[in-house]
């Protein structure tokens, strides 16, 4: 049991499995209600509608919010390795608790823990221990870890980035089986470059086993890209980063994921890894629904600046910018309630957009649409509460408060 008090929120509201939030314009799944509430039972949402339409005895004992305010859906961060100190390739429970308790503060419900290219091992550790946390730690009130993101190692020297590539390999179908299979099936989303011998055979497996193909740290050609989307790619990794660039006779990896609209492709959007103009020309290009806002986030986000490791590698971290000793990037730092604001910013794109970018398309993507992604009757109550400024004030994870400003 939680209670609220604070100045721009009437009364002390002590909230039990059943409540209420109104006042604020809420952002639903088929339309904006000023005045707006919405009921939860246990982890769900049970009524959204106008407080104005309905028997006020209803909206009593309500937490009430000032009408400035909005309520949206909870951000679904489908990239992201780590927080506060904490990285899944830590491969304990501890690191996975530390991220699902730190990411509401920004607006993130619900994430896919993110490894990255290591030594079999040292993957095999991960993807067990996420497996772990997610069937027994996977508790309301803090972010939901809904799967896995396997970056790497089956990924191209030429373009690894951060990935350490010691660790690159080709990809193996038989070899992801054992590590779908120690993961409990929780792998959700892989990233590949499918120009890799055996690429393309395990994109189209992976598309057959319902897991999200993602091109990444790849150096596809055009036409290579094109063939690995008819295999199964829907996805593309962090666009710009890590594959092979756009030239005027040979479009590359991004104008091939550009122009495709089968093609959903994660944004960084901090003002490092692409400039505010090269954002605005995606987003003109693939319009909200095509977008699909991500944090890449290593272990210093909520941290300060200094020197961090990422996948055993020394990381400095100064003024926004995480880069290894040599300036390559490595990862960022920014926070989804950032990179949301980023955005309207740079292409002067809607709420709206931005709830399709951070919480529809990804719910979407990885197949939870059904609980999660928007605020509608039967799913999942993850609620973010933000005021004028675009703070978040409060989010609910799964009905239960987890960060309250």
């Amino acid at each position: 049991m939680v209670e609220f008090n604070h100045q721009n929120i009437t009364g002390v509201i002590r909230i039990t499995r059943e409540w209420i939030i109104a006042g604020a314009k809420v952002y639903g799944e088929e339309r904006q209600l000023e005045n707006g509430y919405i009921k939860v039972a246990q982890d769900q949402i049970t009524e959204v509608g106008c407080a104005a339409e309905v028997d006020p005895a209803l909206i009593e004992g309500a937490i009430q919010l000032p009408a400035s305010w909005k309520v949206v859906p909870g951000m679904i961060d489908v990239h992201i390795h780590g927080a506060a100190g904490a990285d899944t390739m830590d491969a304990t429970e501890e690191a996975l608790e530390i991220m699902s308790r730190a990411l509401p503060a920004e607006g993130t419900t619900a994430f896919l823990a993110t490894t990255m290219t290591q030594d079999q091992e040292a993957i095999e550790r991960a993807l067990k221990n996420a497996a772990v946390y997610i069937e027994g730690n996977n508790k309301v009130g803090k972010a939901e870890v809904l799967g896995i993101h396997l970056e790497g190692p089956f990924i191209s020297a030429i373009r690894a980035g951060a990935q350490p590539p010691g660790a690159i390999r080709l990809p193996d179908v038989t070899l992801f089986q054992r590590w779908q299979e120690l993961a409990g099936g929780a792998i959700r989303l892989v990233t590949l470059a499918p120009e890799q011998e055996g690429g393309l055979e395990f994109a189209a497996y992976l598309k057959q086993t319902g897991v999200v193909a993602s091109i990444g740290h790849s150096d596809a050609t055009y036409e290579q890209t094109v063939q690995a989307i008819q295999a199964g790619v829907t996805h593309a990794t962090h666009l710009y980063n890590g594959m092979r660039g756009m030239h005027h006779r040979e479009p590359g990896v991004v104008g091939a994921v550009l122009l495709r609209d089968e093609i959903k492709v994660e944004m960084i959007v901090d003002g490092v890894h692409a400039c505010p103009e090269m954002i605005d020309l995606a987003y003109r290009l693939k319009r909200a629904e095509g977008i699909i806002l991500v944090t890449d986030a290593m272990r210093a986000k909520c941290l300060g600046d200094g020197h961090y490791t990422l996948g055993g590698q020394d990381v400095q971290v100064e003024g926004g910018k995480a880069v290894l000793e040599d300036g390559t990037l490595a990862g960022s730092i920014i926070k989804m309630k950032d990179a949301a604001w980023n955005m309207m910013s740079y292409t002067k794109c809607t709420l709206e957009d931005v709830i399709r970018m951070t919480a529809e398309n990804p719910a979407r993507q990885l197949g939870f649409w059904n609980r999660k992604g928007s605020l509608r009757v039967g799913k999942d109550a993850d609620l973010v509460v933000l005021d004028e400024q675009m703070n978040v004030r409060m989010t609910f994870c799964r009905g239960t408060l987890a960060y309250q400003q």
